[in-house]
């Protein structure tokens, strides 16, 4: 018998094993569905609650569960069969039968000989879907009766409550959160806050699924067709109610509401699209591909309904301001010391629209949405200042006005942009919106400087009159979309800087990240590789005192642990890594632990760093510990089996000498050369295997020592001739050899008396060799000259090899490094950042440790951009390290809206409308930049400068 024939066997032994448990579930269902199995249908007409219906579902994704998991044993088992004999790990044909023989002996039931012969393709038949068979098709009926019925009474429930409300603005929930299977559409698509009503009908859908997906071709359809059928009338009626409820905007209902109806009917078409995509495995053909497509038409006309309802708004209401835009009146608007009322409230409108859409829209789909009203709002306001003539007393507040817009612009311009290159290169990013945005504020930024340049400035650049022949002299200018950014840093020093300039600063990147509408891996990666590390040495800083609180987050871990682990497996960028946790390692002074890092997990007060590096270095050197363990297990079994009784000395003496019997006491007498044997073996193990591991370890990590080096003293230096990092390794390797305890968590196998004497014979012998051990024993003297006298000079070129690895990484780095420049290191940077971020989500807990470090920026913005402008600005005193906030307190709560608090961080930080009064461009260096404009552009400007005389021309009287 073959042992392929055996696992087919034990496989369907656990079948047959799980059909009847299967089947005695479904005589309980029959129970459930109120008929019993050998009732006929037309004798009873059974009911089903809603409850009953929950329960079965869960039974049957049970089953679905277990077939899956046996399907996939079994695929193994073959795979597994197929492998050639000569794999490691494979038995050989005779030892594989003696296996399956011996226990094939023990079972209490002999092979049913139906069931010897086996095909090539055997495939595992599952009777639990039979269950289904005595089900009538009146439950099936049933069923879609109680779908439709509940969600008939959420709907109802829903109108009752509007109905007794005192507004008509939806009760909107959170997005439950999925498992990951369910989620077949990235995290920026994915709506926050949807209507509960929606919420509630697409959990019961979501829990009767696994019915449908339960049945196949060899099961009854009526289940599947009636849930089917239940369900598409539940997405029409769902629908129906919120296009009703659209209608009611802005008539009775505010603008919110279509924000909420936008995002519901976003979920509702993800869910019903993943529940296509699991039918379609069966069904072979989309099931609900008309409504998906009803949803999407709605989807898209309620967006066209938003953008066009805020543009609308902007247009005909917040932008008409007759008092404030009184051009020609010769009396001036406030002293010419603030913008005008339609300004400020186009602004606070965008924030108002912008906090609505960024808590309840996908995240996608809000900035579209901002963008495009924003795009479509500038191009209003650069048409309607292009023609307006001021009067002398109205030109400051033109002036300011503008520079309101084009700084209110900057601000919204680090929300809907979603990469450094799309926020630095417009022009080159293909998204036409962000390009049309700046396109506009450098119209309004040439009015600016045609309505409210001086006329000495003015006089000075365009005496010799205006360039009329056609030229390209404004091409260049054009084709810098962030030029209107470059002519405002004279007054209003800006983080976005162009690309020539050297890029975005630390500051520019955090405001960049933590404006988007969610996390996005990319971004906050870049943010932590930003300028050396500089955003995780400030968190690393205020770590300590967040200490206590960190003890809270029993999930998440601390945060030095997340800061090591993202950083750890960002291989393309191993500087980052080291020079953040050098600056660590100085700052808290870590050093005597970094030279001898202990490997039990129970040493007392050990910084989270040296728990980390110690993590990392164990892990890389597990597989050498388990090899030797296992060498010594071996030897240690070979030695108990020649325990055998001793031979009397009567017995001894009449032995005939011709027979040379050596008695056991006589081998014991030569048991040193055993162990000397087994150290060697074990010490050439860990020496062959060293240079292996060390090219194993990732590049961060060796980079890291080998900067550690270069602050170790002389005497230290002495002793570290191998180099930091192969010393680490093979004093760790003693450590675990030292701790009983360490051993057997990483091999599974506890050390006896015998055992540990050995290993401690093996630690000294490589502490020996390190030049740990000044005086060594003669046993290990011995075990070192036996390896010198087979390998001559082979330790001390594995040592050497090991060292030569450790570094040449280091230097491989800094080489790449310095090669790259200007734009193509910042497409390479994109490109490294993408398949950094692809390694880290793969890696256990990766995405949940810069899941935890963006929590911790977020609540911690405003102590970050404190530390950032304290280090770029000339402040001599340094600022305090404040503890960091790691969980959200009630008091941290997103708040609604409040436009008096937007009016007062404006005032404070962005825009003090009484300063910008002394604020002036640098006209000289600005206006012949304009010389290629018509000579109609210039037409207000040169009337008055006509009507001056010709002496005081250029005369700073003018």
């Amino acid at each position: 018998m073959s042992f392929f024939k055996f696992m087919v066997y034990k496989i369907k032994k656990i079948v047959l094993i799980l059909s009847n448990e299967i089947i005695k579930l479904s005589n309980s269902v029959c129970l459930l569905f109120s008929v019993s199995p050998e009732c006929s249908q037309k004798e009873r007409r059974p009911s089903l609650s809603l409850e009953d219906l929950r329960f079965l579902s869960q039974l049957t994704e049970s089953f679905v569960k277990l077939e899956n998991s046996i399907q996939e044993l079994f695929a193994e088992t073959l795979s597994l069969l197929q492998m050639p004999r000569s794999s490691p790990g494979i038995l050989e044909k005779s030892k594989r039968e003696v296996m399956v023989e011996k226990l094939i002996a023990n079972e209490n039931n002999t092979l049913p000989e139906a069931l010897l012969p086996v095909k090539e393709a055997t495939l595992l038949e599952f009777g639990w879907r039979n269950a289904f068979k005595e089900v009538p098709l009146a439950i099936a009926h049933c069923i879609s009766a109680a779908i439709e019925g509940f969600s008939t009474q959420v709907l109802q429930q829903e109108q009752t409550e509007r109905t007794s409300s005192v507004s008509y603005t939806i009760n909107l929930v959170n997005v439950p959160q999925l498992c990951p299977e369910g989620h077949i559409f990235p995290g920026e698509e994915q709506p926050k806050r949807v209507a509960k009503f929606c919420s509630d009908i697409m959990e019961k859908l979501d829990t009767m699924l696994p019915l449908a997906l339960a049945c196949r071709d060899d099961s009854p359809q009526e289940i599947r067709e009636n849930l089917v059928e239940a369900y598409s009338k539940v997405a029409t009626a769902v629908l129906e109610r919120l296009q009703e409820r659209g209608k009611e905007v802005p008539s009775r209902a505010p603008l919110k509401n279509l924000h909420s109806i936008l995002s519901s009917a976003v979920y509702v078409s993800q869910r019903f699209t993943h529940y296509d995509n699991l039918m379609k495995e069966t069904t072979k053909k989309p099931i609900f591909l008309v409504p998906v497509q009803r949803y999407q038409e709605f989807i898209n006309t309620v967006q066209f309904q938003v953008t066009d309802y805020c543009t609308r708004v902007c247009a005909m209401s917040i932008l008409q301001d007759a008092e404030s835009h009184h051009w020609d009146d010769y009396k001036a608007f406030y002293e010419g010391e603030r913008c005008s009322f339609a300004i400020q409230m186009w602004h606070y409108f965008s924030l108002a629209l912008h906090h609505d859409l960024w808590t309840i829209l996908p995240p996608k789909l809000a900035q579209e949405i901002l963008a495009e009203m924003l795009e479509k709002s500038l191009g209003l306001l650069a048409s309607r200042y292009a023609r307006a003539h001021p009067s002398p007393k109205r030109t400051a507040q033109i002036r300011l006005d503008v520079m309101a817009i084009l700084i209110f612009t900057e601000n919204m311009l680090w929300s809907i942009c979603s990469s450094e290159q799309e926020i630095l290169n417009p022009h080159k990013f293909n998204n036409h919106k962000i390009f049309k945005i700046h396109t506009h504020c450098n119209n309004l930024f040439t009015t600016l400087a045609i309505l409210t340049s001086p006329l000495t400035e003015l006089y000075k650049t365009f005496q010799h009159g205006v360039d009329e022949s056609p030229s390209n002299s404004l091409t260049p200018l054009f084709n810098q979309p962030l030029h209107w950014i470059s002519c405002m840093s004279h007054f209003y020093p800006s983080l976005l800087r162009p690309q020539s300039a050297g890029g975005l600063t630390a500051q520019g990147q955090l405001k960049l990240l933590l404006s988007q509408p969610c996390c996005k891996w990319n971004l906050l990666l870049d943010t932590l590789l930003h300028s050396g590390g500089l955003i995780p040495r400030i968190l690393l800083k205020s770590s300590k005192q967040a200490a206590g609180m960190e003890s809270k987050q029993s999930a998440g871990g601390s945060l030095v642990g997340a800061i090591f682990e993202v950083l750890y497996h960002c291989h393309l960028s191993p500087q980052t890594f080291g020079n953040v946790f050098m600056s660590h390692m100085e700052e808290e002074q870590l050093w005597d632990f970094l030279f001898n890092i202990p490997v039990s997990s129970f040493t007392e007060s050990q910084p989270e760093v040296i728990h980390c590096l110690r993590l990392a270095l164990m892990d890389s050197v597990k597989d050498t510990v388990q090899q030797i363990i296992s060498i010594m297990r071996c030897r240690r079994n070979s030695e108990t089996n020649l325990n055998k009784p001793r031979v009397p000395d009567h017995l001894l003496q009449s032995i005939p000498q011709g027979w040379n019997y050596i008695p056991r006491d006589s081998k014991g007498k030569e048991s040193n050369k055993g162990i000397t044997e087994l150290a060697a073996q074990a010490v050439s193990i860990v020496l062959s295997k060293l240079p292996t591991v060390i090219a194993c370890l990732p590049p961060t990590i060796k980079y890291f020592f080998f900067l550690s080096e270069r602050k170790m003293s002389k005497n230290l230096a002495e002793l570290k001739k191998a180099g930091l990092l192969v010393w680490n390794l093979i004093i760790i390797i003693c450590r675990i050899f030292e701790d009983g305890n360490t051993v057997e968590r990483l091999t599974g196998s506890s050390l006896d008396r015998w055992s540990k004497e050995k290993l401690g014979l093996i630690c000294l012998c490589l502490e020996s060799i390190l030049g740990k051990q000044s005086n060594p024993s003669q046993l290990t003297q011995k075990v070192i000259l036996s390896i010198e006298r087979q390998k001559p000079n082979w330790m001390e070129q594995q040592l050497l090899k090991a060292r030569t690895l450790s570094i040449q990484c280091a230097f491989t780095r800094m080489e790449e490094n310095s090669g790259s420049e200007g734009e193509a290191a910042l497409e390479l940077t994109e490109q490294k950042t993408n398949a950094m971020v692809l390694d880290l989500c793969h890696k256990p807990g990766g995405s949940k440790y810069l899941q935890q470090i963006y929590h911790i920026m977020q609540l911690n913005e405003e102590y970050l951009k404190e530390q950032l402008f304290a280090m770029n600005g000339s402040e001599e005193k340094p600022l305090l390290i404040r503890p960091l906030k790691v969980a959200l307190r009630d008091e941290d709560q997103p708040p609604a809206f409040n436009p008096f608090h937007v009016h007062k961080v404006v005032s404070e930080s962005m825009l003090d409308q009484v300063a910008t009064v002394t604020w002036c461009c640098d006209w000289s260096n600005l206006l012949p930049n304009y010389l290629g404009l018509n000579k109609m552009t210039f037409g207000p400007p040169m009337e008055e400068l006509e009507k001056v005389p010709k002496e005081l021309k250029g005369s700073a009287t003018l």
